[in-house]
């Protein structure tokens, strides 16, 4: 498995925006191909982190067109482009 973690900073007042959009877009996120998990923390500054976890590097950079265009409906609401990176998964639980 492979971890994209991707550093943004939202425009002050537009977290409430932002996460609704998220929510709308919840089922093309997870559509994605590969995709096991997304995870999204957010300070109440706007700063934050989305961790994706995916079936492998290949995959998440396959995904990386369809990532780029989700990333853009969040444009209007950052302060900049979001810093993704990724990492080889060595442990990765769910208590489910």
């Amino acid at each position: 498995m492979f971890a994209r973690i991707t550093q943004f900073k939202m425009k002050p007042g537009t977290r409430e925006a932002a996460t609704a959009k998220m929510n709308a877009l919840k089922s093309e996120i997870m559509g994605m191909p590969g995709m096991h998990s997304f995870t999204n923390v957010m300070n109440e500054d706007g700063s934050g982190y989305v961790i994706s976890v995916v079936e492998s590097e290949a995959t998440s950079n396959a995904n990386a067109p369809k990532v780029a265009e989700l990333w853009g409906h969040f444009a209007e609401f950052m302060e900049s482009p979001p810093t993704p990176v990724g990492y080889d998964v060595i442990a990765h639980w769910d208590k489910g």
